[in-house]
């Protein structure tokens, strides 16, 4: 699937990524990037990653910049 970076909370490594035509964003978690670290993120990035249920609901795993 392919998203775009909406939120980065830095102080703790996790974001958000904004999915077209969807109303609810994925949560991600910076154990959860593949081939780019956290601080490397930026807001607006495409992204490429699979869903999974986290324990909160669905969330974004094997997460690549696009």
């Amino acid at each position: 699937m392919t998203g775009t970076i909406k939120t980065l909370v830095a102080d703790r490594k996790f974001g958000f990524i904004s999915r077209e035509g969807e109303a609810k964003d994925l949560f991600f978690h910076s154990k959860d990037l593949v081939g780019v670290t956290f601080d490397e993120l930026k807001v607006g990035d495409t992204t490429n990653f699979e869903i999974t249920q986290g324990e909160k609901g669905p969330a974004a795993t094997n997460v690549t910049r696009a």
